[in-house]
């Protein structure tokens, strides 16, 4: 597979390139456990992330993706650099200018900010198990310390809080209403999913949307997957009708 690693703000971000490109991208916003590194990210070592950029590729979309700054909990920095990343891979490459999001966990913060902020370069967006409320999920955390603890750190760090204001700054992130886009979103969640309380926010987000812009919720077991991609694929396809 061809891929080219580069740095942009001092923060690696990978690009896989098709045999036989479609003409389609996939930007990819991955979960608190991604990374990219000189050579190597998650997506490559992990083999069930790599079936699907295998996939992808294959099926002619080019895929990209950054570090972000590690577990950057959807903040505007990070934001900002998946905004020049998109922007650094267009110049790069021949692309139609409109692409494809797939967000995990945590990248679903992030997509969230680009679907609002740049939506009328996104296609589609599939989300994978993912977190949709920073808020909710600090209160999910609240209930074992240690993990309290950690993420407090982290979201601090990410967002440049202090941490005795950080209530502030929770109580100025927007929630899911706030949201209006309507590209198309599909999520994917698997039944033992416990992380983000991906169903209980997922249907707030599906009622949130439903007057003006439904989206697909779909459960799956576990162990089916690996046949998600292909399912994103289809997702992906039928949201390329128009250029």
């Amino acid at each position: 597979m061809n891929q080219q690693f580069f740095l942009l703000d001092e923060e690696w971000s990978v690009v896989h390139l098709p045999e036989r490109p479609n003409g389609f991208a996939i930007f990819i916003i991955g979960d608190r456990h991604h990374f990219v590194d000189s050579n190597s990210s998650f997506w490559i070592q992990n083999a069930g992330r790599y079936t699907f950029i295998e996939q992808f590729v294959r099926s002619g979309y080019t895929v990209f993706y950054s570090n972000l700054y590690g577990r950057h909990w959807g903040s505007p920095k990070a934001t900002n650099l998946a905004k020049r990343l998109y922007h650094v891979v267009m110049k790069r490459e021949i692309l139609n200018e409109h692409v494809h999001l797939l967000l995990e966990g945590m990248g679903a913060l992030s997509g969230l900010e680009l679907m609002d902020q740049m939506g009328e370069n996104i296609r589609s967006v599939a989300m994978l198990n993912p977190c949709l409320s920073l808020k909710e999920q600090l209160k999910h955390e609240q209930e074992n310390k240690l993990f309290y603890k950690r993420m407090i750190k982290e979201v601090v760090e990410a967002y440049q809080w202090e941490e005795h204001i950080i209530e502030d700054g929770l109580a100025q992130l927007p929630d899911l209403k706030s949201h209006q886009s309507t590209i198309p979103v599909k999520i994917w969640i698997s039944t033992d999913e416990q992380t983000y309380q991906s169903k209980k926010i997922a249907r707030m987000f599906e009622e949130s949307r439903k007057e003006y812009s439904p989206i697909q919720l779909t459960l799956h077991l576990n162990e089916k997957r690996f046949g998600i991609g292909s399912s994103i694929l289809q997702f992906f396809s039928k949201n390329e009708k128009t250029l």
